[in-house]
């Protein structure tokens, strides 16, 4: 492939050198991608408080851990890791963060503004890293996802993730008991 790896990038300081790699730049000029409303971009370094945010926003009030700017950044400074963020009227609507190795893909973690849900952004950030997975020669796609997130689950499976194992009292919940951890499979063609 004589291209660059858009999930293969080098330290987060860098991340700007990556636009023109990134998954999420190949279909617009001006560094995004519309649809719905949306624009799709690669998360630079610049927009490390913003995903930052964004991840303790969807998880903090179910009682994990949100993701730090240090966090993050030492993600998408890991060989393989690519970052996802989507915004819409210029307000951060989710990100996502995948990683490829050795033909596999995971997905780290997608979020959601709490009072942007249940309107397609979701959908827009999976499918943007199962193209981006797909193109690097992923053949699989992981993820985990709380047994108690329903939301997520359907989507998941609408999407065609097979649940495949499952982590007992993985994820914390806070004042309440944990839960499980579904592990899902996406066999991509």
């Amino acid at each position: 492939m004589g291209r660059a790896k858009s999930c293969r990038g080098p330290a987060a300081a860098a991340l700007p050198a990556r636009r023109e790699h990134h998954p999420a730049q190949r279909h617009a000029p001006d560094g995004g991608v519309m649809g719905e409303g949306f624009v799709l971009g690669p998360v630079r370094a610049l927009d490390l408080d913003r995903t930052s945010h964004l991840h303790r926003e969807a998880f903090e009030p179910m009682g994990e851990r949100g993701w730090s700017r240090a966090d993050i950044a030492g993600l998408l400074a890991s060989p393989g890791v690519a970052g996802f963020l989507l915004t819409e009227a210029g307000a951060d609507i989710g990100m996502a963060i995948c990683r490829i190795v050795a033909g596999e893909a995971e997905l780290l973690t997608i979020a959601v503004d709490p009072v942007q849900r249940r309107r397609g952004a979701a959908r827009r950030l999976l499918g943007a890293v199962v193209e981006s997975v797909q193109e690097e020669g992923a053949l699989t796609l992981f993820l985990e996802v709380g047994a108690d997130n329903p939301g997520a689950l359907a989507l998941y499976r609408a999407m065609g993730f097979e649940t495949v194992g499952r982590r007992s009292a993985y994820y914390p919940r806070g004042d309440r008991p944990a839960a499980d951890a579904l592990v899902m499979r996406l066999t991509l063609s």
